[in-house]
């Protein structure tokens, strides 16, 4: 029954275009990221009436700067299109009605929303392995290549990162019974969690760190960010059983 719940949400990816917005958003912004690092010092330089000397204080662009474009373009415009597209997964088909004329069959509750995370993570991979490969092109082109074994780890824990974020938005689906309180119930969990990760101590055990650990890791450092990859799948196994465990118990 499992299978056949995946399939559905495999096709309603499809058929609703979400596989496809993940494709192309990430795509471009794998793409954009070597051409924004390489070009925006050449822009800044060229403006009219610069004043003299001020052009000799902007640096060269590096691959750091590619990596740093990259990170900053995922942490936030691909942080926002990841809740965007899951947080009302589940709400909508509960305020539809479809998802209690499921549920009216032999089906698990938990099945039926563990098919959508699994669903919408596939698109998530998909959309950043072509953002990777993207991006390890066009830096290519216009640096040097980039070490593709510590890139791919580095896109490992981004996934880690995006993945949690994806989970809370899910969770908070779970929780609402219409799209507009899945998006308030979203972007108060992910904003709790954006928050814990400026506190001392216990910004160690939050996503946040991961991109950080991961350009370190890039930049020829050490990989330093254990505990938030520990603290990250927590996070997000916890928020994805409470959310199976709150569908079993609520009343349709």
């Amino acid at each position: 029954m499992f299978m056949t719940l995946l399939k559905k949400e495999l096709r309603e990816q499809r058929r609703t275009h979400r596989l496809l917005i993940f494709l192309a958003a990430f795509t471009l912004i794998g793409l954009l990221s070597p051409l924004i690092a390489r070009y925006t010092p050449l822009l800044l330089r060229s403006i009219p009436d610069l004043p003299a000397g001020l052009a000799e204080l902007i640096p060269d662009p590096t691959v750091k700067d590619v990596v740093d474009q990259y990170l900053k373009n995922f942490s936030q415009i691909g942080l926002l299109l990841v809740i965007v597209l899951t947080m009302g997964l589940v709400a909508q088909e509960k305020e539809r009605g479809t998802a209690a004329m499921l549920f009216s069959k032999p089906v698990r509750r938990a099945a039926f929303v563990l098919g959508k995370w699994l669903a919408s993570l596939s698109s998530l991979l998909a959309g950043l392995v072509l953002a990777a490969a993207g991006c390890l092109l066009y830096t290519f082109i216009l640096f040097e290549p980039l070490p593709v074994a510590d890139f791919l780890a580095l896109n490992a824990l981004l996934a880690v990162f995006l993945g949690v974020y994806l989970t809370l938005a899910l969770a908070g689906s779970t929780l609402a019974r219409s799209q507009s309180m899945a998006a308030v119930a979203a972007f108060i969990l992910v904003v709790l969690v954006l928050v814990l990760g400026s506190v001392p101590w216990v910004g160690d055990y939050m996503p946040g760190k991961l991109l950080a650990g991961g350009q370190s890791l890039l930049m020829g450092g050490s990989f330093d960010a254990w505990p938030a990859l520990v603290g990250s799948l927590v996070l997000a196994g916890l928020a994805l059983l409470g959310a199976c465990l709150y569908i079993e118990r609520e009343e349709l």
